[in-house]
């Protein structure tokens, strides 16, 4: 018995639908392992503590946390973590007197991407005490928006180990020749809303850039699998 045009287009079309509603449905199951989680920097240790996986016990990890910190952004105001409570930090370092200003231009092209995107804010942290007083000009003169871009100075006695034990990065101060200058790492440092360092990636690379900006995103999306998760 044949079967009529009709009937073979509708069995045809159910056959062609079956992947896609397959898709559809499993889709969010797979989801939550579509990417990598990205690396946790600094010294780990193994906690007291345990957590229950499938019931088996699986011993907590104690990580690397950027220490808190009370430092004065460009609009005069005391900033600590409690001002980037449940963010994620974009950081590098720099110093208002220095020739290039590569690292504040591209965070200053990243700023104005993630304007629109209050989860992700940005820190440049000067190396130079003396940029407390130029920190409000030299914000204007890259046009950082309040509340997204916070420019940081303070005092050697707290940024120098903030930066060498904290972010795991390098700074020294070089006064010769009467004149102020500074070595420090050309890097910017991932943190994620814990505190951690998820990334460190060189700045006048444009594949580091690239990998930074990919892994902000893969960091956004582990923060709302983490909040729909309840954790």
């Amino acid at each position: 018995m044949k079967r009529s045009p009709i009937k073979k287009v509708l069995i045809l079309v159910s056959i062609l639908a079956i992947p896609g509603f397959l898709f559809f449905y499993l889709l969010p199951h797979f989801a939550k392992n579509r990417y990598k989680s990205l690396p946790i920097f600094g010294k780990k240790t193994v906690a007291a503590t345990f957590h229950s996986v499938k019931g088996k016990k699986i011993p907590d990890t104690i990580y690397h946390l950027v220490p808190d910190f009370k430092l004065i952004n460009q609009h005069n105001d005391t900033v600590s973590w409690k001002s980037f409570e449940n963010k994620i930090v974009v950081l590098n370092l720099f110093y208002a007197g220095a020739r290039s200003q590569q690292a504040n231009k591209y965070i200053k092209q990243l700023s104005d991407g993630y304007e629109q995107k209050p989860l992700v804010k940005f820190i440049s942290l000067s190396v130079d005490p003396a940029d407390v007083n130029k920190l409000k000009d030299f914000a204007a003169n890259f046009k950082a928006k309040e509340g997204k871009w916070d420019l940081l100075a303070g005092d050697t006695a707290q940024i120098y180990p903030l930066i060498r034990q904290g972010l795991l990065l390098d700074v020294v101060a070089n006064e010769s020749k009467g004149e102020n200058s500074f070595i420090f790492s050309n890097k910017i440092v991932l943190i994620d809303n814990l505190h951690r360092i998820r990334g460190i990636y060189d700045t006048d690379s444009a594949e580091a850039n690239a990998k930074l900006e990919d892994e902000i995103k893969v960091l956004i999306a582990e923060y709302l699998r983490n909040v729909k998760d309840g954790r």
